[in-house]
């Protein structure tokens, strides 16, 4: 059975303006005319803050960075890490990292990749005049000189990164890190062009300047519309990229995008309406594709800002959270609810079991009463506080049935919802702006140090501002040359039971990956827990 949903105005403006593909430009561009030029028309939810490789932090962003610019490695369609502008590297003691870099890597201007840009490019990255929300990656790769760096107390050009020739690159690490490949086929780590970065400073990226060494280019950016991506002919395996044009949309709404892809307008959607996964799973069979994700979504608490400065509120939202109806009726597409900020399932992980998940839900209430009594809180003075979220479907209806879970459990928490735009929601949990915010982590890499190095005391893309020496000691003990991997599974465990303990968060459920994919794109996979989705894998069939 098709279903069809209607059309605003302004949405159907969008729809006829993307009907004629582009026109003429982008297909030449491509290289090709308009009728000939295969193009992909992909979901992207939101405007991106940036198509800067060291000025984002969101999936929407990084959906297009993917295509736009090549790291040292990639990662296949299985998740694993393959060479892309490196097609070698060693190590004799995970500390000193050799990568040999393909001669045949270009920009998308002609000129060559070679290793100083990654010299640059991560220099800058870190260099506290960038003010990269994800300057300490590197950090957690434990990257020479990167601790001092970040404090100010030397220079970006002492970063443990030194291009030995224009095709080797070497790495020195300040601990061994043996999954450290792994880390860098992430955005960050991207090189950019630093004649065209100098050149147009914030403008770089805009599409009349900018430059890559991806599978594509920019051709066409209309904030809140669209963006076109076409192929870059100087790319080192244009060869093997088949589809000519990409189109992210940013569509907000989960029903809009199923209306547009049943219309005919979107090829690939982003996440499907609970409400409508039944139906869509039973109308549109192997078109609906599923897959386990390493994400996991939680309630980010400012630990820094009242009434969250107190443990035992923290605790008591978390004991009174019931994630199994989250989980399974609010949103019921194969979620699992979650008790560790790490997603179940990650390599070399073992999940930390709470005790009290070992009570009663009526007798965990009972528990969160008495520490809301202790913190000062009652009938008399309900705990009262912002819960802050982007705009979503998905993102209200759970901040809606959170509220209304501790509403009717606890009977004195009043909980006022605060929705806002992308940008500004990312602006403000940055900032510190907000008492408890909706927050999700997918796994940067395959190892549990993705999710738990984000609560270091000085990570910067620690929103929850948890300061705790204790947690820092245990991760730091992950990468002493003696520990192994059990060993390090061990200390993941740990450090999972200091977050419990503390509640520095409050894990809600691990993602799953559900869309619809348009039978005529092929390469699309189900395999891949890191939920990599390069356009250049994909396929008209």
């Amino acid at each position: 059975m098709k279903c069809t949903f209607p059309l605003s105005a302004v949405a159907l403006a969008a729809v006829l303006a993307l009907s004629g593909c582009g026109g003429e430009k982008a297909a030449e561009k491509a290289g090709g005319s308009a009728a000939q030029a295969s193009v992909l028309t992909r979901n992207n939810v939101t405007e991106p803050q940036s198509l800067d490789p060291h000025q984002i932090t969101g999936v929407p962003e990084i959906n297009v960075v993917r295509d736009l610019f090549e790291g040292l490695v990639e990662t296949d369609a299985q998740g694993k890490i393959v060479p892309a502008v490196a097609e070698s590297w060693a190590s004799k003691d995970n500390r000193v990292w050799v990568f040999k870099l393909r001669q045949d890597a270009k920009w998308s201007n002609g000129e060559p990749v070679v290793a100083e840009d990654f010299v640059y490019s991560w220099r800058r990255l870190v260099n506290p005049a960038t003010a990269s929300p994800y300057a300490s990656y590197l950090q957690a790769a434990k990257i020479a000189h990167i601790d001092e760096i970040l404090a100010g107390k030397q220079a970006p050009d002492t970063l443990g990164v030194k291009a030995t020739d224009p095709h080797t690159l070497e790495i020195t690490l300040s601990a061994p890190v043996p999954y450290f490949p792994q880390m860098l086929y992430h955005a960050a780590t991207k090189p950019v062009h630093r004649g065209t970065v100098e050149k147009f400073g914030v403008k770089w990226t805009q599409p009349e300047n900018f430059v890559g060494n991806g599978a594509y280019i920019i051709n066409k950016w209309v904030v809140n519309e669209r963006i076109e991506l076409v192929k870059n002919p100087q790319y080192r395996d244009a060869g093997n990229v088949a589809i000519e044009r990409v189109v992210f949309l940013p569509i907000g709404s989960q029903t809009d995008d199923v209306a547009r892809y049943e219309a005919g307008e979107v090829d690939i959607t982003d996440a499907l309406p609970p409400e409508m996964y039944a139906k869509l799973k039973a109308s549109h069979g192997d078109a609906l594709k599923r897959s386990p994700y390493l994400c996991t979504y939680y309630f980010e608490i400012n630990n820094q800002k009242a009434p969250f400065t107190d443990a035992r509120v923290r605790k008591a939202l978390s004991l009174a959270l019931d994630r199994d109806i989250i989980a399974e009726k609010v949103l019921g597409r194969g979620e699992e609810a979650a008790y560790n900020l790490t997603r179940t399932g990650t390599a070399g992980f073992v999940p930390y079991e709470p005790e009290w998940r070992k009570l009663a839900y009526p007798e965990r209430v009972e528990a969160a009463k008495k520490l809301l009594a202790e913190a000062g809180y009652g009938e008399g003075k309900p705990l009262t506080f912002t819960f802050l979220y982007n705009t979503s479907e998905q993102h209200k209806k759970i901040a809606v049935a959170a509220a209304a879970m501790w509403k009717q459990a606890l009977g004195f928490v009043n909980v006022q919802l605060e929705n806002q735009e992308w940008k500004t929601y990312l602006d403000n949990r940055r900032s510190g702006n907000y008492q408890l915010a909706r927050a999700s982590w997918c796994g940067d890499y395959n190892e549990p140090s993705t999710f738990l190095n984000t609560l270091r005391s000085n990570n910067s893309s620690n929103r929850a501002f948890y300061q705790n020496a204790e947690y820092d000691a245990v991760l730091n003990q992950t990468l002493q040359g003696n520990v192994d991997e059990a060993g390090r599974s061990r200390l993941y465990q740990q450090a999972e039971g200091i977050i419990e303990r503390d509640t520095a968060v409050i894990p809600v459920y691990g993602f799953v990956n559900s869309r619809l994919v348009k039978p005529r794109i092929g390469g699309y996979s189900t395999e891949d827990v890191l939920n990599e989705l390069p356009s250049k894998r994909l396929f008209i069939q």
